[in-house]
C-alpha cells in the first residue's frame, strides 16, 4: 500500500496525461490541475485502502485527524516528484 501511495502521489508530476490516462490538449499540465488531479488520486487511494481493510475485517470509523495526517503524509510522498518537474533545472 505504500508504495502504491508513493507512486499514486508521484504520477501527477510525471507526466502530461490526465490521470496519466487522458491526453490532453494544451502541452503543459498547470499545476492547479496537479493538484486537483492529486486530491483525486488521493480519494481513490483511500477508497482502495478501505476496501482492502473491508475485505480483511471490521472498518475501523476514521475521524479528522486521520485525514489531515494522511493527507500530509501524501503530500510529503509527492514532493520527490515535484522536484524534479519544478525545482530540478
Amino acid at each position: 500500500m505504500i508504495i502504491l501511495a508513493i507512486f499514486t502521489a508521484n504520477m501527477p508530476f510525471l507526466n502530461e496525461r490526465l490521470l496519466a490516462l487522458i491526453p490532453i490538449r494544451i502541452s503543459v499540465k498547470p499545476f492547479w490541475l496537479r493538484l486537483i488531479e492529486m486530491v483525486v488520486l488521493y480519494f481513490t487511494l483511500g477508497f482502495i485502502a478501505r476496501l482492502l481493510e473491508a475485505n480483511l475485517g471490521n472498518v475501523f470509523e476514521q475521524k479528522w485527524e486521520f485525514f489531515a495526517v494522511t493527507s500530509f503524509l501524501f503530500l510529503v510522498l509527492a514532493y520527490p516528484g515535484f522536484v524534479l518537474r519544478y525545482l530540478r533545472k
